[in-house]
């Protein structure tokens, strides 16, 4: 009895200095985890985080020769591709370096894996990625590498899509040792994206025994139809359960290696959809996007694969003009 009234009162004087106790039962005060091995959400409490991220390796897709593959429309803002993927690449630099400065216990790195002939793109990336002092690496990528692996489409653009993406599939599993995000060249990330992902990775993997993937895009056509979907509390927003992506998407070593056959298939030869056996993977997995985006699709403004609701396009495209 002494003692629920010594909790009571502890409770009343910590709210009259604005506090509030999570755990009541036990009288724990903390709110911020610096070691990172909770993920605490008010009202809802804490997740210990039995499977924390170690490494992370980010594979950027890029081709600045193609403005938009299998389309003759233009993108928003009607600008040059390398604009897109300069801004792009921006992004996730800025990304990277607010995830660094939360979470020094994560080792990362950045591979560019460039399916195109121009030089003058190659030192733009250079010269972002050299400002930055991450550890990186560019790697240039002939479709020819592919050509008795790759069945041959007669449109050449779709044959070296499918060449690059094998590539950066096949790149992946030699070097990634935790988690890899794939990532093209048109995605524009809001600086909290990276931390975001990773760390709701780690709360809700925690919370459910398994790995999961995890997609940084609220496209618009999942609204285009009623689907069943669950809500998710992430690190510090919502997220909801999906059963089909493009080709920009988080998971881990583990299921990159388990599913290993639906990535290569992907690229083979090309399938309706495009992604048909990656979205196969999520009938098998969970997969989450963010409420809203984290990331947005810099594509044509009428299509279906593109530009997320609610987000502000030019606010976040002068934000990465520069590094």
């Amino acid at each position: 009895m002494k003692k629920s009234i010594i909790k009571k009162l502890i409770v009343q004087i910590a709210r009259k200095f604005g506090l509030e106790i999570i755990e009541q039962s036990n009288l724990n005060f903390e709110n911020k985890d610096k070691k990172k091995n909770k993920s605490i959400v008010i009202p809802l409490g804490k997740v210990e985080l039995t499977r924390k991220v170690t490494d992370f390796l980010i594979i950027f897709r890029t081709n600045i020769d193609i403005l938009i593959w299998d389309q003759n429309k233009k993108r928003i803002f009607e600008e040059k591709k390398i604009e897109y993927a300069k801004r792009s690449l921006i992004s996730i630099v800025r990304s990277l370096k607010f995830l660094y400065s939360n979470r020094e216990d994560i080792k990362f790195k950045i591979m560019i894996v460039d399916n195109s002939n121009n030089q003058s793109g190659k030192n733009i990336f250079e010269s972002i990625l050299k400002k930055s002092n991450f550890n990186y690496e560019i790697l240039s990528h002939n479709n020819e590498e592919y050509q008795n692996k790759i069945k041959f489409d007669k449109n050449l653009e779709t044959f070296g899509n499918l060449s690059s993406l094998l590539k950066c599939y096949e790149t992946a599993k030699i070097n990634t040792k935790d988690l890899i995000y794939f990532v093209e060249d048109d995605y524009l990330h809001e600086k909290e994206c990276l931390i975001e992902m990773i760390e709701t990775f780690e709360r809700i993997s925690s919370q459910l025994k398994r790995d999961i993937f995890v997609c940084p895009s609220d496209y618009p056509y999942l609204y285009s139809e009623i689907n069943n979907t669950n809500i998710l509390s992430g690190s510090s927003r919502h997220w909801r359960t999906i059963n089909t992506t493009l080709c920009t998407f988080l998971t881990s070593k583990d299921h990159l290696q388990k599913y290993w056959e639906n990535f290569y298939n992907t690229c083979i030869s090309r399938n309706d959809p495009f992604e048909k056996y990656i979205n196969e993977i999520y009938k098998q997995e969970i997969c989450i996007s963010p409420l809203k985006s984290l990331a947005v699709h810099m594509t044509n403004v009428n299509s279906s694969y593109g530009l997320s609701p609610y987000i502000n396009y030019l606010k976040l495209w002068k934000e990465n003009e520069n590094v």
